[in-house]
């Protein structure tokens, strides 16, 4: 009689807890005796908490140590609170693709070098955009090249990383129950959905960046941690300025003119209220965008696009969308407000993933998406943390995932 999949993870729980609170203890633990008769302290309790936290995402909170205060007990409440539905395994993953400013030079070029499927599918992205950006994203990222923070080749190069790491994905055997793109990462939403073609999604993206880059400069960003109401409430006279993007409850970007912005950046301050400028060179998701859609629209309606194939939650409406994505919608998006917080809730309490898994060169959305899940959320998972990021790292995440095998996409040597 085969043992059920639930009893398996407990025990996996109980050998790991036994590990760390031996590393903790500098000696052996039983399973049944309690964390106080053994010594554990509250300061090594929550050093476990973090341990739990970093290893198997948000499962608990820091007093349930205290809770289920033996091994046994908190190993069997771990398995209770897997995310996998049923206890049968099963993973239900969502995709978030991190938006502009998540570049850096020489992203992901290790994973490049050592990961074969990875390799493939960026030089099918990088291909497919070279006649419209006139240097390959392959060499930009490869150099370590600076320019990659120009926006005509920040956009393009960052969809052509986050294609070309769903596609790894995808092929290892992880396949989304929904997609969520911030800015720039919506293309590659769209692209994992089937709502765009490759060829289409990297035109767009292309000549997008381009028109942003020649706009006359002048504009800025800001972010906050002002609500957005609040943050509403202080443009009510700075017409030139507009929210940009709401990435959380407490995470209001600002977006457009300097003056403005530096007008209610003053006045954040007065309420004691945080707030950075952003490094941008221009407002990006504000009306300041409005001279690039005559030239951008021209081009979007020869393009084709359809309804995603996939649940696509969209930044722009703030929620799930099953509309056709084409020249309407991309031209939208460009000066519309990134609804992140709401399209990200939502995704959460219809979908009810087990994992979110974050596509792109560094972890950005990840801690906003954890926060809004809390304690009882999906565990979340970036699949690039940041520069140093290899295909021992991707390896990682798909074993987390219950994907692979990865060798198959590994280079040899």
């Amino acid at each position: 009689m085969s043992v059920p999949p639930r009893r398996v993870r407990e025990q996996a729980y109980a050998d790991w807890l036994t590990e760390r609170l031996a590393h903790y203890l500098g000696r052996p633990v039983e399973e049944a005796v309690s964390f106080t008769e053994h010594g554990l302290d509250s300061v090594a309790a929550l050093s476990l908490y973090g341990d739990i936290e970093e290893r198997f995402g948000p499962l608990i909170d820091p007093t349930d140590v205290w809770a289920y205060p033996t091994v046994r007990a908190l190993a069997r409440y771990l398995a209770l609170r897997d995310p996998r539905p049923g206890g049968d395994g099963r993973v239900r993953a969502a995709f978030v693709f991190t938006g502009q400013g998540s570049q850096h030079p020489g992203m992901t070029a290790s994973l490049y070098l050592h990961s074969t499927g990875y390799r493939t599918h960026l030089d099918e992205a990088a291909d497919a955009l070279l006649p419209y950006t006139g240097l390959s994203v392959v060499d930009l990222i490869l150099s370590g090249d600076a320019r990659i923070h120009q926006t005509a080749f920040a956009q393009p190069a960052l969809f052509a990383v986050e294609y070309a790491l769903a596609r790894t994905l995808e092929e290892s055997g992880v396949c989304p129950v929904a997609v969520l793109g911030h800015g720039i990462g919506e293309f590659a939403a769209a692209t994992a959905a089937g709502a765009l073609t490759l060829e289409a999604a990297a035109q767009l993206v292309a000549l997008r960046g381009a028109f942003m880059q020649y706009l006359p400069s002048g504009g800025g960003m800001t972010a906050t941690c002002a609500p957005a109401y609040e943050a509403a409430e202080l443009l009510s006279d700075e017409p030139g300025v507009s929210i940009g993007a709401v990435n959380a409850a407490k995470a209001t970007v600002l977006s457009g003119e300097l003056a403005g912005l530096e007008r209610v950046q003053e006045k954040l301050a007065a309420r004691g209220i945080a707030a950075t400028p952003l490094k941008v060179t221009h407002a990006f998701h504000s009306p300041l965008m409005a001279p690039v859609l005559p030239r951008f629209e021209q081009v979007a309606r020869r393009l084709p696009g359809g309804a995603p194939r996939v649940p696509f939650y969209s930044t722009v409406r703030g929620g799930y969308t099953g509309e056709p994505l084409y020249a309407p919608y991309w031209s939208l998006q460009i000066t519309s407000t990134v609804r992140f917080a709401d399209a990200a809730r939502q995704l959460l309490a219809q979908q009810t993933p087990t994992h979110v898994v974050e596509i792109g060169p560094k972890a950005v959305l990840t801690p906003f998406v954890r926060r809004m899940g809390g304690s009882r959320g999906p565990a979340c998972l970036a699949v690039c943390r940041g520069p140093e990021s290899n295909a021992v790292d991707l390896a990682g995440v798909l074993s987390e995932l219950d994907a692979g095998p990865l060798s198959a996409s590994l280079a040899e040597g």
